[in-house]
């Protein structure tokens, strides 16, 4: 694959708290001499919801929200001061405001609002790179004596054992506004929510690539409130085609791509390698050789922490993906040409699949909360970390690094379950649990970088990198990939594991029979 040159725009360094010359007012002056408890929020709304959540959010600051202000567009609460909080505008001056006091939520609170009007403000608040909270309707909330308690029916802060991270800057906007973005995977949870993310930083072109339909007619639907399939935006295609990978790019000239399709469920690619490669490995080759061939300017692999150090099928095909994409980014990089880098996630609460909705439905049924082990711990992070980390990464890469969101200590599973039990008013008593045993390919406890890699800081004081080079790799990538891809479009497993131990040092293939896993009577979550 040789990358064809392309110039790529430099974006903006990134921009320092800007007070727009104006002199604080005596609420700003004492907010600022109290050291914030939580992520910086604004309240859309200043009637007695919005006032009703700045009193709460006062009262229960382990909810992890801090308001410094709110917006509404009656006149004559312009500069009026509640709880301690002043009102800084109107709606329409939401996107500008938040950049301003370096907002990181936007509450809102106004009941009753036309869906138009929320997409509205939701798309607002994202293009400052600020996650957006709901306030349910205010006859739920006049029936609640916390009025805070409705903003989400689970406390995050306390399932993943840290405070949530705001991840992703205004200064995105310098990556994406009005360049040509496809995002692939659309469909599914991450991808979903970057599409909706990366539409609030006005693309020229959004283009969302999965290969199920339905998923992306109900994308389109919630993210332009209708969904004609009659544009060029929606685009069906397996990654595992290369010619048509090559169409796509041809037509579309994207000048940005975030890739998020993958098989991604680790018992099940234990059992299947040869799928696992085809979408995994031979997937992302697809994608970075068409990206290199029409000079896309910046490329973000998805990748997982089970990369690190891979014991399963599904570590070792995503950390051959990383290899692939650090091995072109050091060619494009000698040549001038595109950036390509690497995202890896935790285990993402509330993602499809995810340890939450698999615990939820356990818990309705009644059934017992199966667990792999009383000792096995993992690494979480929100979908709004996981977008937030890769729109960051994509602004701050300058080439082959792998970027990992510092997610504070590993949360041992059975810990977040008597969480979340507490959480849904289950006592422990009446949560019965069922370990299972580790599966083929799983450990006990995952890590974010291999023993080998060195772990860098970054312009973002969570986030750490870890580039090419640190952590070796195959000498002979492509010629390894060749024998790798033939064995799995021949779906021959066996050589497929064995070309995978061939190609990573370290890397241990299981039995090319799996232990069977006892029958569940519901869903099993993805590594736990």
């Amino acid at each position: 694959m040789s990358p064809h040159s392309t110039s790529a725009r430099p974006h903006a360094a990134r921009s320092g708290p800007s007070g727009g010359g104006e002199a604080p007012s005596p609420a700003a002056a004492t907010a600022a001499a109290t050291p914030p408890t939580g992520l910086r929020t604004l309240i859309v709304g200043a009637g007695a919801a919005g006032t009703a959540l700045v009193r709460d959010l006062g009262r229960t600051p382990e909810f992890g929200l801090d308001p410094i202000g709110l917006l509404d567009d009656d006149p004559a609460k312009a500069g009026r001061v509640v709880g301690g909080v002043p009102v800084l505008g109107t709606l329409a001056e939401l996107t500008e405001l938040a950049v301003r006091h370096r907002v990181q939520v936007v509450a809102l609170a106004i009941p009753g609002l036309a869906p138009q009007r929320v997409r509205a403000l939701a798309a607002a608040a994202a293009a400052a790179g600020a996650a957006v909270r709901y306030l349910p309707s205010f006859l739920a909330a006049l029936r609640r004596e916390v009025v805070g308690s409705d903003m989400r029916s689970l406390d995050v802060n306390r399932l993943i054992g840290r405070r949530e991270v705001h991840v992703v800057s205004a200064d995105v906007r310098d990556v994406i506004e009005g360049r040509r973005v496809l995002v692939t995977g659309a469909g599914g949870s991450i991808g979903s929510e970057l599409c909706r993310q990366v539409h609030a930083f006005n693309p020229s072109a959004l283009y969302m690539l999965d290969h199920d339909e339905s998923n992306l007619h109900r994308l389109q639907l919630e993210i332009w409130g209708e969904a004609l399939l009659t544009d060029e935006s929606l685009v069906i295609a397996d990654i595992r085609d290369r010619p048509r990978i090559q169409q796509i790019f041809r037509d579309l000239k994207p000048e940005v791509v975030f890739h998020a399709a993958a098989h991604k469920h680790l018992p099940l690619l234990e059992r299947h390698p040869s799928e696992a490669v085809k979408s995994n490995v031979l997937g992302t080759d697809h994608l970075v050789e068409a990206a290199l061939a029409t000079g896309v300017e910046r490329f973000v692999l998805i990748s997982t922490d089970k990369a690190a150090d891979p014991t399963s099928v599904l570590g070792a095909s995503k950390r051959l993906a990383e290899l692939i994409v650090q091995a072109n980014a050091r060619d494009a990089r000698n040549l001038g040409t595109g950036v390509f880098s690497a995202v890896r996630f935790g285990n993402v609460l509330g993602s499809r699949g995810s340890l939450l909705s698999v615990l939820a439905e356990q818990l309705r049924s009644g059934v017992p909360v199966t667990i792999t082990h009383p000792d096995v711990t993992r690494f979480f992070m929100t979908i709004e970390e996981a977008v937030g980390l890769v729109l960051e990464s994509g602004r701050m890469a300058r080439g082959g690094e792998v970027f990992v969101l510092d997610m504070g200590d590993p949360v041992r599973i059975v810990d977040l379950v008597h969480n979340f039990a507490e959480q849904v008013q289950l006592g422990r008593d009446e949560v019965e649990i069922r370990f299972t045993g580790l599966r083929a390919g799983e450990k006990l406890n995952e890590a974010l970088f291999s023993e080998g890699e060195e772990r860098l800081p970054t312009a973002h004081a969570r986030i750490y990198a870890t580039v090419a080079g640190c952590g070796g790799g195959p000498e002979d990538l492509a010629g390894g990939l060749t024998g790798l891809y033939a064995a799995a479009v021949g779906n021959s497993d066996g050589e497929v594991r064995r070309r995978l131990a061939e190609l990573l040092p370290g890397y241990r293939t299981a039995e090319a029979e799996p232990v069977p896993v006892p029958a569940l009577s519901s869903p099993y979550p993805d590594g736990f």
